[in-house]
């Protein structure tokens, strides 16, 4: 009697390999990678044309003035995210890639019409109540991330996962360019009058509901059956447990974590640092959308090109430590900017600090999932989107209060954090060992 075959544990679409049982259906070809980027791009504009506005809007609409209701509310969606992520990247280890994205892209479309509803009704409550459900649907980045994982070979990961940085990037390159143009749907774009416009809200829902069409008709599954996790309760801790039991993935998480927070630090007084009266920028609203669509063409530049060249070359790991110093040179040329209210070296500052960030996260995210077994890649991959999502809840909370103490304040503890987060990875998160098949392969010095 033949023997049951051995579980896979290595990508079931790597040449060479023999799979253990068929597809359903025709396998996900090469074009899939395509279609998820773009399915995650179209729908991340919406959010890229929103981020930039929450500020503005909730001051319209009446906030305290040391800016813990706009903390909050910027909070809000990561909140979300850091609760139902492990949930999303479970439920798709159990039925499917396809569906987790579906049902998150329908969300998506609700939320931001509502966002619309809540910017024409001046609700401030009802904006809150927007950007959770919006969190929620969000939280779906796991099971994308999960389908690069499964169509990719390990050697071609970091590229694959730097994809979706790429599409963030290109969203807030775009999404703030098509908020500029959308504030005119709703009414003048004025700096006084531009918080009254619902138009982005709208637009952000018609390009979800574009995403939503193209996941629907021309996305394919990736997870094979023999692949999927039975059996798991979907109300439990068990992606936490299988995260926090894999050698060195603790570790990296912690990193991720930590390198998150000091970007936040950044995003959260980015408007702030750029509108305020009282610094020496002074820049209109149209102003600050432009130095957004900056910020993501830099981010996209940087993970779309500079990742996918070198991580084949040099590794994640190297790459993980040169973006943690090139991040904290960003952070102190931005403190000398912010001081010295020098618009050159403010420029200078944020890409710097971007490339930076584009170098680690992506290599952090392809160290997680080479780490990890694959039946359970979707949970775990979820614990590290849903442990950003807790570093992106507290970013806001830590960076405003201190901008309002001191400008420069949020970016010298940004410092602080990154300088912990290159120690821990050092310390604990270099050495490590692939999840391959039938055994844990050490890693060679390089990645």
């Amino acid at each position: 009697m033949k023997p049951p075959p051995k579980p896979l544990d290595t990508n079931p679409y790597e040449p060479g390999r023999e799979t253990a049982e068929p597809l359903a259906g025709p396998p996900p070809s090469r074009g899939s990678l395509a279609v998820i980027f773009l399915t995650v791009f179209i729908d991340l504009l919406g959010f890229g044309m929103v981020l930039p506005l929450l500020p503005v809007y909730a001051k319209s609409f009446g906030v305290d003035e040391h800016g813990w209701e706009i903390a909050l509310l910027m909070s809000s969606f990561s909140a979300m995210t850091f609760l139902f992520s492990p949930l999303w990247g479970r439920l798709s280890d159990r039925i499917g890639r396809r569906p987790v994205l579906i049902v998150g892209l329908v969300g998506s479309v609700g939320f931001y019409l509502l966002f619309g509803v809540a910017t024409v009704w001046r609700s401030l409550p009802l904006l809150f109540v927007a950007r959770i459900g919006a969190g929620i649907a969000g939280a779906t980045i796991p099971a994308a991330q999960a389908y690069i994982a499964d169509v990719t070979t390990l050697a071609n990961r970091a590229k694959g996962m730097a994809m979706i940085g790429a599409a963030f990037g290109l969203g807030f390159t775009f999404g703030p360019l098509l908020g500029a143009a959308a504030l005119g749907i709703g009414g003048e774009a004025s700096a006084t009058q531009v918080a009254a416009s619902p138009g982005p809200g709208y637009a952000a829902a018609g390009l979800s509901a574009v995403a939503l069409l193209m996941a629907i008709f021309l996305l394919p599954e990736s997870l094979r059956p023999g692949s999927h996790a039975a059996g798991h309760s979907f109300f439990d801790l068990r992606a936490w447990r299988d995260a926090f039991t894999t050698p060195s993935v603790p570790a990296l998480l912690a990193t991720a974590c930590a390198s998150v927070v000091s970007f936040a630090a950044f995003e959260t007084t980015l408007s702030l640092l750029l509108s305020s009266e009282e610094l020496p920028f002074r820049f209109s609203f149209r102003q600050v959308l432009l130095f957004f669509a900056f910020i993501g063409f830099m981010l996209s530049l940087a993970q779309g090109l500079l990742v996918r060249r070198l991580a084949p070359r040099v590794g994640e790991v190297a790459l993980c430590l040169a973006g943690g110093i090139v991040t904290i040179t960003g952070f102190a040329l931005l403190m000398a900017a912010t001081r010295g209210g020098q618009l050159w070296m403010l420029l200078v500052a944020a890409a710097v600090e971007v490339t930076g960030f584009s170098l680690m996260n992506p290599s952090l995210q392809s160290l997680i999932s080479r780490r990890s077994d694959p039946a359970k890649q979707g949970g775990i991959l979820g614990v590290s989107q849903s442990t950003s999502s807790l570093a992106r809840v507290l970013g806001p909370l830590i960076a405003v209060p201190l901008f309002y103490v001191s400008p420069p304040l949020p970016y010298g503890a940004a410092i602080g954090i990154m300088a912990l987060s290159l120690v821990i990875f050092s310390l604990f998160g270099r050495r490590g060992v692939d999840h391959a098949a039938g055994a844990a392969v050490e890693l060679a010095p390089e990645h």
